[in-house]
């Protein structure tokens, strides 16, 4: 396929394909799409607005699986949005000449060429298309699916082990020290220089790790709450609705960036859902941490007369993927009111366990499909259910059993129950 010509209409679906599917591989699909348009050997799509996973690489391993996040950071700072770069950068340990473009998202995309370099008319339209990419990137990240806080949060695990790892191995590093300056082998100021050193160069390689992983794992609740209030602002200014927020501590504690992103989300679910009832003029959104968890509580002046059942099938997902809970209900005369509870700590057991890896590689509709498959719904009650052909969710089963390495419906719906998939009702 050729994808040289801007107008051509195989650019435009191979677009598309790039922005369905696991986040995760969105990086090996883009490369594919970017192959002919700019041969490269590497690239490298950075963003923090994915706490699990901020790198979605494809390539030569000697470079994507050596690339620091320090290492993008330096890259990222010295552009500004919708520059494209060309010449020489550190990346994956030594200096290489790279194509980096920075989008208004902040999401940095670094190509590393092979051969010489195309025409600026190409990098222009590899910056159009990469606008729609890291769009999409977070657009995903903001709806918070249940596949993609799986996804998450098992990343998120894996770097606070990975942290535990270091400090263990820095405590090693600090017995070293100790028989250093046990030795009789050295004079005293020569154990000490040596210890010293040591000391200084495993303590700066702690606090580096620890913080790269702080920054990306954790979120200040304060903020995490100022950027849900931002976006409920824009939801809601064309209403004539009042937004009463109540925020949470500022001594509170960070956290994940999962779970932030998961509030956010049923945020605003919740108060776009209350917002579309007649005579509702006030809903109120309240946070509160208990030090373990972090408490959700939105509603509203109405009459009553919001399917809350309904509402909370819509959210619950989210936060059960995290190992919370959700209620909803409604009073008539009384109104409205949806409450969450999103644990903060990782230790927290949640459903699933490796089925949730498992799960993080469906789409949105595949997840819709399974949730039926749990019910123990056959193909046509599922498609007169989400309205579409009974061939199309055919396809839609298959691709679920393949992902999930199920040879059955019952294995399907037996893995998806483990994750904490509910039966749709």
């Amino acid at each position: 396929m050729s994808t040289t010509n801007p107008e051509s209409g195989p650019l435009i679906t191979a677009l598309r394909d790039v922005l369905v599917g696991a986040l995760t591989d969105i990086g090996q699909r883009f490369s594919a799409l970017l192959t002919d348009l700019v041969p490269h050997d590497a690239l490298v799509v950075f963003t923090r607005e994915c706490t699990g996973r901020p790198r979605k690489v494809a390539g030569d391993a000697t470079v994507v699986n050596r690339v620091t996040i320090a290492e993008l950071d330096r890259v990222r700072g010295e552009l500004t949005a919708g520059q494209i770069r060309r010449g020489p950068a550190v990346i994956g340990g030594r200096t290489r000449e790279v194509c980096a473009i920075l989008d208004r998202t902040d999401t940095l995309l670094v190509l590393v060429p092979r051969g010489s370099w195309p025409t600026t008319q190409r990098f222009e339209l590899v910056r159009a298309l990469f606008t729609v990419v890291a769009t999409g990137i977070q657009l995903q990240v903001q709806g918070a699916s249940p596949a993609y806080l799986a996804e998450s949060r098992a990343a998120s695990t894996e770097r606070a082990r990975t942290v535990a790892e270091l400090t263990e191995a820095h405590a090693v590093t600090l017995e070293t020290i100790l028989a250093t300056l046990r030795s009789r082998d050295l004079d005293d100021s020569r154990a000490r220089t040596t210890a010293r050193e040591t000391a200084t160069s495993a303590l700066i390689g702690l606090r580096s790790a620890v913080d790269r992983h702080r920054d990306f794992a954790e979120e200040a609740m304060t903020t995490a709450f100022a950027r849900m209030h931002g976006e409920l602002r824009g939801l809601v200014r064309h209403r004539a609705l009042t937004l009463e927020m109540v925020e949470p501590s500022a001594a509170g504690r960070g956290m994940p960036g999962e779970v932030a992103h998961a509030a956010r989300a049923v945020a605003r679910g919740a108060v776009l859902a209350l917002a579309e009832q007649r005579g509702v003029t006030r809903i109120r959104v309240a946070w509160h941490c208990d030090g373990e968890n972090l408490h959700i509580d939105i509603r509203d002046d109405g009459d009553g007369e919001l399917d809350a059942a309904e509402l909370g099938r819509q959210l619950r997902d989210r936060v059960e993927t995290l190992g919370g809970g959700l209620e909803s209900e409604s009073t008539t005369g009384w109104g409205c009111r949806v409450a969450a509870r999103l644990p903060l700590d990782l230790s927290v057991p949640s459903p699933g366990g490796p089925a949730l890896d498992a799960l993080a590689e469906l789409g949105p509709r595949e997840v819709e499909v399974l949730e039926h498959l749990v019910a123990g719904r056959r193909n046509r009650a599922i498609a007169e259910r989400l309205g579409v052909s009974e061939s199309t969710v055919k396809f839609h089963v298959a691709s679920v059993l393949r992902k999930l390495g199920a040879g059955s419906r019952g294995e399907a719906a037996a893995i998806g129950a483990e994750a904490g998939i509910k039966a749709a009702v």
